[in-house]
């Protein structure tokens, strides 16, 4: 069953390449959706893909790349549609 999820990560997520990685572990979960900088410092997203495509997508974006550190991670279920694949945005 496919799920769609808007997510807020907060921590050390900026300026160390987490949006690139973020892209490409997408790519290997096969979840599509996007990510951007938000100007107060987190990170968002919107994954979309099967349920646990999507489970299995944030638990790893709970651990992030080496140089990140995670304090939050809030995901809540929205309906905005995803464009093909996963794409990273400008800063909001």
């Amino acid at each position: 069953m496919a799920s769609t999820q808007r997510v807020f990560i907060s921590g050390k997520v900026q300026h160390i390449g987490f949006r690139d990685w973020i892209v490409r572990r997408a790519h290997d979960s096969g979840v599509t959706g996007w990510v951007r900088n938000l100007r107060d410092g987190r990170v968002e997203m919107l994954v979309i893909g099967d349920g646990d495509a999507v489970t299995a997508f944030l638990d790893a974006c709970r651990q992030g790349p080496e140089l990140a550190r995670i304090d939050s991670l809030e995901a809540r279920p929205d309906t905005e549609r995803a464009p093909k694949g996963f794409t990273k945005r400008f800063t909001a």
